[in-house]
Order: structure tokens, then C-alpha cells, then sequence
């Protein structure tokens, strides 16, 4: 009887501790790098029916600088900014944070140019993220010392840059709860020369590196305007797009390589810079850029155009309108690592990312020991089961 009581506390103990490991192991559906979705509320909005579960951060998007502070232009968003964030009791791992900024936002410049305007600005944020419970702030300043979009901009931008993100840093510190502070930084060189790159990496977590839209829809020529491999100029030879690199060269006495940007090509930039790989997030286009009057040369790729055929299609537009037409053909660029869409009827052209292209960039992140993967943006993904999140939050996961 001694010896069944005692194989019997011994099966027992095997069991507790069997599980006691299981329980401790990491769940191999969490993503091993970021994974964050910039989002903008749909008009149909129910937080509820988002893969939150695929995701460690989502961004909501967008506040602005509004007389000096960080505020919503429309006092509905505050309301939707709410129940997204009552998704987090659902999904306690995941990160809620407010993007400020965006594409032809203005008031960085005036507001970061003096101590006593950052101060109001970031006593704002310190307020919002208090109001709201969220866990961080994306600055998306498009773009410091760079007057995009007829933006404000001053060449004092670059040291004002610094310390506002320092500035941030500190208050964002004294929260009691943990502050993920990142920066929408673009996907091209000159970008860099305009902000001090060392010292604003050592307030960050992460650069969310805009690898996107590396091709305006205004291009004399097409190309990829989200590509992940390595392009150079040797790859372009015997194409419009060659042709127009050259003369643009010729004109300004210049013989540095200008092939077509890509994410790997930032990256290893930005690695030479002294930036620590796990900082870097590279970035994934949920929409597609599209031009027409394409010849049909190379499946249309870097030929010449007669303007963008649209300003930009989502995700599952291209999903329901264009991969679904049979005039449509789907190619993969080897060396940039993209798939793009060729109509060769209507002579138009279409650059996007697809589930392939997606789970390449993830795996690079991985390869690399990036800090991840982000995207702009949630909204635009198909709601099908083989989305793009779905291929990328699969690819960060993997044991």
C-alpha cells in the first residue's frame, strides 16, 4: 500500500510539474516581433470584430496638433478611441496607441520650435493618454526640415525634433502606466539628413520605417512602390525608368546608385547609422498604386505611364477587382521581392502587397532581428480568412 501511495504521489507530482512547465511555455500564437496595424475607424466600426488577436499594437489614427496640443479634429473619435481600448480586456497583451500627425498634417514645426510650445504640447499628450488609458504615442511628422505637402518647416526642425521626442520621453515615463513612444520615419535617405538620427533613437522603442509609397502615383515610370529586396540601378537597364535616372544624374553631376528604394535597402542604411536593429519596424501597404496608358514591355514594369489609373485601391478592392479579372495577371519581381498586376487590354499597371510578399517582409524582420512589422492600414485588409494580417501574424509566429 506504502509503495502505490508513494507512485501515486510520484504520478501526481510528474503531472503538477508537467503542467506547471506547459503553462510557462510562451504561446506559439504570439508573435515573436511587433506586429502593429495603423488604423482608421470604418464607417461601419465594430472594434469588437477586429483580429486584435493577431496584432501586439494597434495605432489609431489620427490626432493632430491643434492650437498647440494633441486633439481630435472630431469629438466622435474620442468615443471610438474608447471602446477600442475596452477591446484590451479581451486581448490583455495587446498595445493601444494614439498616432499624431499624418500626411499633410501641419503645426509640428511652430509647435516644437520653442521650450514653452513643446511643454503645452506634451503636457497634451500626457493628458490624452491619461483620459484614454493608452499605452503609447506614434509622432508621425511628415516631415522635419521638409516642407511636404506645403507644410510648415524650418531648418531648426532637426534639433527641435530631438528634444521634443526627449521631452516625450520623460513625461511619458512618469506615467504609471508603461509608455511605448515610436516615430513614422520615411523609407528614403535624405529623410535622415534632417533629424539626428543617434540622439532620437536613444528616447524611442521604435522607428516605424514608412517602406512604402516608394513610388508616387505621379512617377514618369512605374516601379514598386512597397518592395522589400535589394534594388539597384543595374536591375533597371534598357528601361524607361533607366532612361530617366540617367538624365536626372546628368543634370545634377551626380553618380551615386538611385535604383528604386526598397526595405532592405533602408534598413541596411540605417544599420550602417548606428541604429540598433530591434528599433527598426519595417512597413507593409494594405493598398496598391495603379497606373494606366502602360506599354506592355516587361509586363508593363518600369515603362513609362500616362498618370495614376487611381490614387489608390485597399487591399480587398484589388482582391474583388482586379486579381478576380481575368484581363489581370499576377507577376513576382525576384529581386524586389513584389508581386504586381499587369492588364495588358487596358494597358494598366498595379504595385501592391500580396500574402506572399507580406510573409517575406515578416521573415526578413525575423532574420534580421528587427523589432517587426507595421502597416497602413487594418481598415484596407480583405475580411476573408486569407488576409494579409493573417500571413504575417502566421510568419511572426512561428516556433
Amino acid at each position: 500500500m506504502k509503495q502505490l501511495r508513494s507512485i501515486s504521489l510520484l504520478l501526481l507530482f510528474g503531472l503538477i510539474t508537467a503542467f506547471a512547465v506547459f503553462k510557462n511555455q510562451p504561446n506559439s500564437d504570439e508573435p515573436s516581433v511587433a506586429v502593429m496595424a495603423y488604423y482608421v475607424p470604418e464607417k461601419d466600426y465594430h472594434p469588437e470584430n477586429l483580429p486584435l488577436h493577431q496584432l501586439t499594437h494597434i495605432i489609431f489614427s489620427f490626432t493632430h496638433v491643434i492650437d498647440g496640443k494633441m486633439q481630435f479634429r472630431n469629438a466622435e473619435d474620442g468615443k471610438k478611441l474608447e471602446q477600442l481600448v475596452e477591446q484590451r480586456k479581451n486581448h490583455p497583451n495587446l498595445k493601444v496607441m494614439i498616432a499624431c500627425g499624418g500626411w499633410g498634417a501641419d503645426g509640428f514645426s511652430d509647435m516644437s520650435h520653442t521650450a514653452e510650445n513643446r511643454k503645452k504640447f506634451v503636457e497634451s499628450v500626457v493628458e490624452f493618454n491619461q483620459k484614454y488609458d493608452l499605452d503609447g504615442i506614434d509622432i508621425d511628422w511628415e516631415y522635419p526640415a521638409i516642407p511636404a505637402a506645403g507644410t510648415g518647416a524650418r531648418p531648426e526642425d532637426k534639433q527641435n525634433f530631438t528634444l521634443l521626442m526627449k521631452e516625450l520621453r520623460e513625461a511619458l515615463d512618469a506615467l504609471e502606466r508603461k509608455q511605448t513612444l515610436t516615430f513614422a520615419s520615411a523609407g528614403w535617405k535624405p529623410y535622415y539628413e534632417n533629424i539626428e538620427l543617434e540622439k532620437v533613437m536613444g528616447f524611442v522603442d521604435y522607428m516605424n520605417i514608412m517602406t512604402y509609397d516608394q513610388v508616387g502615383g505621379n512617377s514618369p515610370y512605374t516601379g514598386h512602390h512597397t518592395p522589400l529586396g535589394y534594388i539597384r540601378e543595374k536591375d533597371l537597364e534598357g528601361t524607361p525608368a533607366a532612361e530617366f535616372i540617367n538624365e536626372w544624374k546628368k543634370e545634377r553631376g551626380d553618380d551615386r546608385d538611385y535604383g528604386p528604394r526598397s526595405a532592405e535597402k533602408i534598413v541596411e542604411y540605417c544599420l550602417e547609422q548606428g541604429v540598433k536593429p530591434e528599433q527598426m519596424v519595417i512597413g507593409s501597404a494594405f493598398y496598391g498604386r495603379a497606373w494606366k496608358g502602360v506599354p506592355p514591355k516587361n509586363n508593363g514594369l518600369y515603362q513609362s505611364n500616362s498618370g495614376p489609373h487611381i490614387g489608390w485601391a485597399a487591399y480587398y478592392n484589388i482582391r474583388t477587382e482586379f486579381e478576380k479579372d481575368p484581363n489581370f495577371k499576377r507577376y513576382w519581381d525576384s529581386i524586389a521581392k513584389a508581386p504586381y498586376l499587369y492588364n495588358a487590354k487596358d494597358s494598366i499597371f498595379i504595385s501592391y502587397d500580396d500574402t506572399v510578399s507580406v510573409r517575406l517582409k515578416t521573415e526578413y524582420a525575423l532574420k534580421k532581428k528587427l523589432g517587426g512589422i507595421m502597416f497602413w492600414q487594418l481598415g484596407n485588409d480583405t475580411k476573408e480568412p486569407s488576409s494579409l494580417l493573417k500571413a504575417m501574424h502566421d510568419a511572426a509566429s512561428k516556433d
